[in-house]
């Protein structure tokens, strides 16, 4: 096992290249996320990590200080992975009432395709196991909620929707356009989350269409 620490080209000064470093970095992780989703997180060990990653317990501390540091970068990648990549888009110049129109159409299509993404990647095989660890585990292991925490995926997310509703409707005011997008994403992901779990029907892909299109329409009406 432990051969294949030896495995990166190494650089002129003896240590992995970057790119090698990166990819043994990534091996732990990958290493990580099998094995608490396979035993649980208080029953992973970072002897279990290493050795199913093949690493030696001296190379896996050059890259994490312990548990606590690994399960943050486990639960990191799997947020940035599943990180809408959308800008929003520009909005109308100017918001004259014949105007405004507009601005809501644009922000209809922005937030559904927004929508679309997010749901389909909390309903993504590796986030539904993440959620699964994280509700079954954090009552005794409080390091998974702080992880969760520190990814910050769900304020970059409120922060992503504000800046779109206030792009095409500058005349929400901050307080409103951050409350919205906190119940726009509630009502999202929250009930599909818990039927994919097994808490009533799976949802079909047209019914994550249409769960996202009548979201969105809810959300625009309370805003006026």
């Amino acid at each position: 096992m432990q051969a294949a620490d030896a495995a990166p080209t190494a650089s002129r000064g003896g240590r992995p290249s970057r790119e090698a470093a990166a990819q043994l970095g990534e091996r732990i992780l990958d290493a990580a996320m099998e094995l608490m989703l396979e035993q649980g997180y208080g029953a992973t060990s970072i002897e279990a990590v290493a050795a199913r990653a093949g690493v030696s317990k001296r190379t896996f501390y050059h890259r994490f200080a312990d548990k606590a540091a690994l399960v943050q970068a486990v639960v990191a990648r799997v947020v940035e992975r599943a990180r809408p990549p959308l800008a929003p888009r520009p909005a109308q110049p100017g918001q004259a009432p014949e105007q405004q129109a507009e601005g809501v159409e644009a922000l209809r299509q922005s937030l559904h395709e927004f929508g679309t993404h997010t749901l389909r990647a909390a309903l993504s095989p590796q986030v539904l196991a993440l959620y699964r660890l994280i509700v079954g585990e954090s009552h005794r292991f409080p390091d998974l909620l702080r992880a969760v925490a520190l990814s910050g995926g769900r304020a970059q997310a409120v922060r992503t929707l504000v800046e779109t509703m206030r792009r095409h409707l500058p005349q929400l005011a901050p307080a409103q356009a951050e409350f919205a997008s906190q119940q726009f994403l509630q009502m999202l992901v929250s009930l599909p989350q818990l039927r994919a779990m097994g808490i009533g029907d799976a949802m079909s892909e047209s019914d994550c269409d249409q769960w996202v299109t009548q979201t969105v329409d809810l959300l625009l009406q309370g805003i006026g």
